[in-house]
This record gives structure tokens, C-alpha cells and sequence, in this order.
């Protein structure tokens, strides 16, 4: 069996899933977007303010996902505050390609080396990614300009 023998629910994944407290969604965040993943049925809405130079000023999100949906929500908050569109598209990547199999490891963003459990898990990648997913689809919905 993959993963036999395996911890998925680290004690890192577990702490951050509770820290995405911390990261409340508000209604008055300008750039919002909800996915759904059709593989867990996980739902991660975010929202993000971007400042004049378009990096994220404010960001919030709510996650109704299983702990590592909430991991990976906590772990794209935590350092999303100053990020630009093409910091959080190579993130998104990044991880993508690393779940995908294509990579050896998550990427640089500060963190994603904890999601790294979960490599032998497809069933909970879709959780994982829909974080990212949705920061990029706030960011690319209609009134989102980074250019302001």
C-alpha cells in the first residue's frame, strides 16, 4: 500500500492547520475567489488587497478543508504579505509540479517542505493545491488590477 507506514497528520501539519486562525477572510478584501476541489470536495475561499505596486497587502482566507488544506492555506498566508502575481503563480507551480512528480522538491516558498508528507497521498494533492489555486484565481478576478 503507498504511504504504508507513513505519518500524514504530522505534528507540523497539525499546528499549522490551527495557526490558520490567524488569517481570518473578510468581506472587504477587493480581489476574492472560492474554489472547490472535485477530488475531496475541499472549499478554499481567499481574499487579497494588493497596494500600489501590486504586491498583496492584506490577506485572508476560509478553508474548509482537512488539516493539510488548512496546512497549505497557512503555509501561502504566512509569507503571502508583499508577494507579487508572478511570486504566487511560481509558487503554485511549484508545488504543482512537485505532487505531479515532475520535481524533487516543493519549491522555495518558506514552509512547503512540511506539505512534502503528503507526496505518497494523491487523494489529498487537489486539498493541498486549492490554496494556491485560489490565490491566483483572486488575483485574476475581474477588479483585481496589480498594476494599481
Amino acid at each position: 500500500m503507498s504511504g504504508a507506514g507513513r505519518v500524514l497528520y504530522t505534528p507540523d501539519i497539525l499546528s499549522l492547520a490551527v495557526s490558520l486562525i490567524d488569517w481570518p477572510m473578510q468581506d472587504d478584501l477587493s480581489c476574492q475567489a472560492e474554489l472547490r476541489s472535485q477530488s475531496c470536495g475541499s472549499v478554499v475561499r481567499v481574499g487579497v488587497e494588493l497596494d500600489a505596486a501590486g504586491n498583496v497587502a492584506r490577506f485572508g482566507v476560509d478553508a474548509h478543508a482537512c488539516a493539510l488544506g488548512q496546512a497549505s492555506a497557512a503555509v501561502l498566508a504566512d509569507h503571502v504579505t508583499g508577494q507579487d502575481r508572478a511570486a504566487l503563480i511560481a509558487a503554485r507551480d511549484a508545488l504543482t509540479a512537485f505532487f505531479a512528480g515532475e520535481c524533487a522538491d516543493p519549491g522555495d516558498w518558506p514552509g512547503t517542505q512540511h506539505l512534502a508528507s503528503a507526496l505518497p497521498y494523491p487523494a489529498r494533492h487537489g486539498s493541498i493545491l486549492l490554496p494556491w489555486r485560489a490565490v491566483v484565481a483572486a488575483l485574476d478576478a475581474p477588479g483585481a488590477d496589480a498594476s494599481r
